[in-house]
């Protein structure tokens, strides 16, 4: 196959799979939106945390909180993750409406467990996020 070719057959399909995921964007966009909502709650809870932990003498308890991305592993969702070290939580929003808090658990690791929830479901995500979050620094915070 010529390189023409190459170029004019994946053309071909970058319009075929555009047209199909057309559909989706406005989803997809009310996903992004909540994942970045979700993430900037979250950042500023870690935020709170690495101060409290700082002046309770243990500034070495860093967490990073990654930008809002297109989901690793789902074509219509955005995730964030918190790590520190090997140890790893994700936020997957995904554009059929739910939110998924899977983790904690550790890189090269299987993922789990996973608490889903539908997207406007708030008083249900609030509390299941401090819980999330807690389980997660206390086992990355564990020697």
């Amino acid at each position: 196959m010529s390189d023409a070719e190459l170029k004019k057959r994946l053309e071909e399909a970058g319009r075929r799979l555009g047209v199909r995921e057309a559909e989706h964007a406005s989803a997809l966009e009310a996903a992004r939106e909540r994942a970045e909502s979700l993430r900037e709650r979250v950042a500023a809870a870690i935020d709170a945390f690495h101060e409290a932990a700082s002046q309770s003498g243990a500034p070495q308890l860093r967490v990073e909180v990654s930008r809002a991305r297109p989901d690793a592993k789902h074509l219509r969702s955005v995730e964030f993750d918190l790590q520190r070290g090997r140890h790893r939580a994700v936020v997957t929003v995904k554009s059929r409406g739910e939110v998924t808090l899977v983790g904690p658990f550790r890189s090269g690791k299987e993922e789990g467990p996973c608490r889903s929830f539908p997207m406007d479901a708030e008083p249900e995500i609030s509390a299941a996020l401090g819980d999330f979050l807690e389980r997660f620094l206390d086992q990355a915070a564990t020697p």
